[in-house]
């Protein structure tokens, strides 16, 4: 893999963690997050009109994946209602890989070499004992982090077919962002009502500008997967746990126990194999 997808996608990492920790700071997630993707819509709208439409081989793949993202954000939602970022950010994120390295086998027909599998095996076991209190899983949220692990593991793959279908990276990625947020705020209306919705509140700017960083993010991400493969990409993706444990380390007065070090050399260690 180039060194320079490399860095990419670490960066990617970077600003996932950091929307990850403004969504789960703030006071009303579901209104948060359905802000965010009203940013997501706007940008994705207007960044759609100056490209040409992507391949109509990739059109399903686009819809299929904004419906998962939907669901993605609801099941995220809900995992950081009930549990701590500390614990279900990693089961989530740390789950996915193996499920994206084996699900683009099948449906894309991807070879995954020794090497590139011990990478992938190294960072999602080290993510997951992140979620570990001494020796024993304790989650609240677990089934609703594990659900969220498999929605980023079909929307990873389904982009990942898709993009490579669309002819265009940047015009896939608008179009099926544009998707995505516009089929959040009725979800929304459904589970509360519109006027909840549209009543000015604190936290509009922040909630806004997190939509902004996760479009970036996720972008990086689908350019990546043209040049590299899904589970690789997949897996120096989901490092982003290292940058959350530092947020909460440096920015939430988090802990940042011997555990969370060894495991953060672990993952350091199945980037470098990967990469």
């Amino acid at each position: 893999m180039p060194v320079y997808i490399i860095s990419l996608i670490l960066f990617a990492a970077l600003l996932h963690a950091s929307w990850n920790a403004l969504l789960r700071g703030g006071a009303d997630r579901l209104w948060s997050m359905t802000i965010m993707c009203v940013a997501v819509a706007l940008v994705s709208v207007i960044i759609a009109l100056f490209l040409p439409p992507p391949a109509k081989a990739s059109w399903i793949y686009a819809l299929l994946s904004a419906a998962l993202h939907v669901g993605y954000n609801l099941f995220l939602v809900r995992s950081y209602q009930v549990g701590d970022l500390g614990q279900t950010y990693p089961i989530a994120r740390g789950s996915s890989p193996i499920l994206i390295a084996i699900a683009a086998a099948v449906f894309a027909g991807e070879r995954v070499e020794i090497s590139t599998l011990l990478g992938i095996i190294l960072v999602s076991g080290a993510i997951i004992s992140l979620a570990f209190k001494g020796r024993k899983l304790s989650a609240p949220g677990l089934p609703y982090a594990l659900g969220t692990g498999c929605f980023i593991a079909a929307y990873s793959v389904t982009d990942g077919i898709g993009v490579r279908l669309a002819g265009d990276p940047m015009a896939y990625t608008a179009w099926m962002s544009a998707l995505w947020g516009i089929m959040m705020p009725p979800v929304y209306v459904a589970l509360r009502d519109a006027k909840s919705l549209l009543t000015p509140r604190p936290g509009f700017v922040t909630a806004f500008a997190g939509g902004l960083v996760s479009l970036l993010a996720y972008g990086i991400v689908i350019y990546a997967m043209t040049h590299a493969p899904m589970g690789a990409v997949s897996a120096l993706r989901e490092t982003s746990v290292l940058f959350a444990a530092l947020i909460g380390y440096f920015f939430l007065g988090e802990r940042l126990s011997v555990r969370k070090l060894l495991a953060c050399m672990v993952i350091a260690v199945g980037t470098v194999i990967i990469g």
